[in-house]
């Protein structure tokens, strides 16, 4: 007889905090999650006066059931079976299960048989274990193995649920009794290093989160920095959940919420607790009510609602400033910011952050809960506030080794649009000394660990071969989204780096970042190729790189029309070498080296002739800011190539291409802007009478598609000419028609 439940987990493991983990092969010694979380059981948190329930005695399994789930194992793993007779024997076996679904679901080998077996069962069968297993669900769930089978049970009926929304009452109706139990020892469930995980896929699946979605809910967020220095959106999407079943959701987290509260003080130093209630608020969002009644039982408020209204009590605020240096709470404490309707946040701050942001942000562990607050912030004033405490203190936060918080009050600035030009001047100020020459800020910035740990900055060199910080990179590429006008110090420094240092910045992946977001930035065109024109004799040897084909698609988008050519024409050098590179036929394809190899005249008119008509497509319906960019573009330098008349439909053709709509092009846009329409038809008189004049010699369809050209004089051309005729002359009448109804 062997003991189960948290009093006989083993000392240490590893288990996960997403949706997916593996199995280990038979004979193996325990289950391997993917995680590197490791877990102890000393830190559970298992009621001290509720042993009886922490652990139970599990009987062996009867020989006879033992061979039964042997031979369907063997027969599974034989591959011999169809896949209606699998559906019938999984439901004879789970029926053999009942009143033993304890001891199987915890039995080492065992339970991989009856994983399997819940994998490929039907969804009544599947609920009738479900309702058969119920009363024994918490304590399958807190064993090594029991857990797997739990996890394996609660994903095979999300996936039931997304491909045959009709068995939801059924399923609902096996749930309701999952969630009573569970609800009734959720303390000691969410405590469980095993039943953590278990809780917290359970509550996504009252969610409605769809198993492919549910990594951002069961663990913490791999996105949540990208997502801190707005470079992707919160993770809050809904698009393609399932209905869920709110009314269990809610039940069960106040059933949570009402059992914790007693132990909520040693809960909020509990990792595997942290984990389940970090699931709970994410999956609460939406949810303002509950969440405000649920938050501040976290922070160790007794009361749901004070007299003034207010949400915190003001008796927690002295230790709610200490546990935000606990690994655990920190953690907790980042999504507490993140789901927080604004009443709690603003409430938030001012009684807990308020004059406390510094010190905070010198914690190894509190730092980020001050990155989370400042990525929330929504409100300017609220981030004027955030500033005077921080901003002039932005060289201090360099040196404690806190570049996070100095990254995420740049991308609030960025953001709300708020000191915008004072940020930009201080970070300028932090990385030059005062008689120095900007061109020092990048470089720093890039190598932010080794400047601010020389003793003698003033003679700190280009640290050739070092790693460049991650920080660093992701800091410059949120300053070159800034108003080109707040940057300029920036622009000069990386416009003025040495070759070397920008090939060598360029085929490192934070480094090629930076250039790539310069690249892409509101700087002067002039700028941009003045930095791409220092990897001339390089873009092959830069494509070939891992990360290269990016850089080299932004560098030909920034350049002018002989830049273009020299990109192109390195490029055709090293084809053989780049079709065979990850991302290189992409890029061959981008950049058409192949039609530049076989008609380099055609390519450059074919580039002339796309741009321009780019150029004014964004004239007519870009904002002002599309605008000016594109004038430091592509033409800037090539004002004197003129499209050729001939391409007008190939012109056309590209644009439809990119827009999907040639009708939007040829009608809307000329009616909107008149005189521009007036130009367009006058080109299209002399592209058709130029393709008149033309039609003399017949060539094959083929030679057509091959050529670009149109220049066919067949009977059937004819008439698509006069067709196009009339449809030019019916674009005409109704740009006249809509003038005439403004008039």
């Amino acid at each position: 007889m062997v003991s189960v439940g948290s009093k006989a987990l083993p000392s240490s493991r590893s288990t996960s905090t997403g949706n997916k983990y593996k199995k280990p092969k038979k004979g193996g010694s325990t289950h391997d999650y993917h995680d590197t979380t490791a877990f102890d059981n000393n830190t559970n948190c298992n009621n001290n006066n509720n042993t009886s329930s922490s652990s139970r005695i599990r009987k062996q399994v009867d020989p006879e059931t033992t061979k039964y789930l042997s031979e369907i194992a063997n027969l599974f793993e034989s591959d011999g079976v169809e896949f209606e007779e699998r559906s019938l024997i999984c439901a004879n076996a789970l029926e053999e299960t009942k009143g033993k679904e304890f001891e199987i679901a915890t039995d080492y080998i065992l339970s991989h048989t009856l994983e399997t077996i819940l994998q490929g069962s039907d969804v009544e069968s599947l609920c009738s274990f479900l309702n058969s297993s119920a009363k024994n669900f918490p304590f399958i769930a807190m064993d090594r193995s029991g857990s797997h089978v739990a996890q394996t049970a609660i994903n095979s009926l999300a996936s039931h649920l997304q491909y045959d929304p009709q068995v939801h009452p059924l399923v609902e109706e096996a749930l309701t009794v999952i969630c009573k139990v569970v609800a009734a020892n959720s303390v000691d469930v969410m405590c469980d290093c095993y039943g953590s995980h278990v809780l917290r896929t359970l509550l996504c699946l009252l969610k409605g989160v769809p198993l492919d979605k549910s990594g951002y809910y069961l663990s913490k967020s791999t996105t949540a920095l990208a997502e801190r220095l707005n470079f992707k959106l919160f993770s809050s999407n809904k698009d393609g959940f399932l209905p869920g079943f709110p009314n269990l959701l809610n039940s069960l987290v106040s059933e949570m919420f009402k059992h914790s509260r007693k132990w909520i003080k040693d809960l909020q130093f509990d990792q595997f607790s942290s984990l389940v209630f970090q699931t709970t608020l994410r999956v609460l969002i939406g949810n303002d009510e509950l969440l405000l009644d649920v938050i501040p039982i976290l922070l160790g408020c007794k009361n749901n609602s004070n007299t003034d209204g207010s949400f915190i009590e003001s008796t927690v605020v002295p230790g709610l400033k200490h546990l935000f240096k606990e690994p655990g709470f920190s953690h907790l404490m980042e999504v507490v910011l993140e789901v927080s309707p604004v009443a709690l946040f603003n409430e938030l701050f001012t009684k807990v952050f308020k004059y406390s942001l510094l010190e905070l942000s010198s914690h190894q562990h509190g730092n980020f809960v001050v990155q989370a607050l400042i990525s929330h912030a929504s409100d300017q004033d609220l981030m004027e506030l955030i500033w005077d405490e921080l901003g002039p203190n932005m060289e201090d936060l360099f040196q404690m080794g806190r570049p996070g918080v100095v990254a995420s009050l740049i991308a609030a600035c960025e953001r709300l649009h708020i000191n915008e030009q004072k940020c930009c001047q201080v970070l300028a100020k932090t990385v030059c000394l005062a008689d120095e020459n900007s061109k020092w800020i990048v470089p720093r910035l890039l190598f932010l660990d080794s400047y601010f740990t020389c003793e003698d900055k003033s003679n700190w060199v280009w640290q050739s071969g070092a790693k460049i910080n991650v920080m660093g990179s992701l800091i410059l590429q949120t300053i070159f989204r800034f108003n080109s006008e707040y940057i300029k110090p920036f622009i000069t420094s990386i416009t003025s780096m040495d070759t070397t240092h920008v090939l060598e910045v360029v085929k490192n992946a934070r480094g090629s970042h930076v250039i790539e977001a310069f690249l892409v930035s509101g700087a002067p065109g002039k700028q941009k190729r003045r930095l791409v024109s220092k990897l001339q004799k390089h873009f092959g040897e830069v494509a070939l790189h891992s990360s290269g084909a990016f850089t080299i698609e932004k560098c030909f988008t920034a350049c002018n029309l002989s830049l273009r050519e020299t990109i192109v024409s390195e490029l055709l050098a090293v084809q053989s070498e780049l079709s065979k590179a990850k991302q290189g036929s992409y890029l061959l394809r981008r950049l058409d080296v192949d039609g530049f190899a076989a008609s380099p005249d055609h390519w450059r008119s074919k580039q002339v002739s796309k741009e321009s008509t780019y150029k004014d497509f964004y004239a007519t319906f870009g904002s002002g800011n599309t605008r000016s960019a594109k004038n430091d573009g592509f033409l800037a330098d090539t004002s004197n190539n003129k499209s050729n008349p001939n391409n007008v439909k190939e012109m056309r053709k590209e644009i439809d291409q990119s827009l999907g709509s040639s009708s939007f092009l040829s009608t809307d846009s000329l009616n909107r802007n008149p005189k521009k329409a007036k130009k367009n038809k006058k080109d299209a008189e002399i592209d058709g009478n130029e393709d008149d004049s033309s039609r003399k010699k017949k060539k094959s369809k083929k030679e057509k598609v091959e050529s670009g050209y149109d220049n066919a004089a067949t009977e059937v051309d004819r008439k698509t000419a006069k067709k196009r005729q009339r449809n030019r002359e019916a674009s005409e009448a109704s740009g006249k028609k809509l003038k005439t109804s403004d008039e």
